[in-house]
């Protein structure tokens, strides 16, 4: 029973050591260029339309549902676009 612990004990510690790079990089900052991170979110939203599509084209979602979420991203991405229209 005591080895059951131990083992998990230690795994659990690994686990957070494992871990750890990920979540500090998720609570790191924004870089202090908006432009850059406009710029990425972006591309990052340009692959979302992109992944949605494709998925549509494959088979995996529905028109009905493809165009729906379609219509969520590009409004997304018109809206970091003005943002970037304002940097200007």
């Amino acid at each position: 029973m005591e080895v059951v612990i131990l083992v998990a004990v230690l795994a659990a510690l690994v686990a957070l050591l494992v871990l750890q790079p990920l979540r500090v990089r998720a609570a790191a900052e924004p870089s202090a260029d908006p432009r850059a991170d406009l710029e990425a979110a972006k591309e990052a939203k340009y692959r979302e339309i992109k992944d949605a599509e494709l998925d549509f084209q494959m088979g995996k979602m529905s028109e009905e549902d493809w165009r729906a979420l379609d219509a969520e991203l590009r409004a997304q991405a018109i809206d970091i676009l003005r943002q970037l229209d304002k940097l200007d």
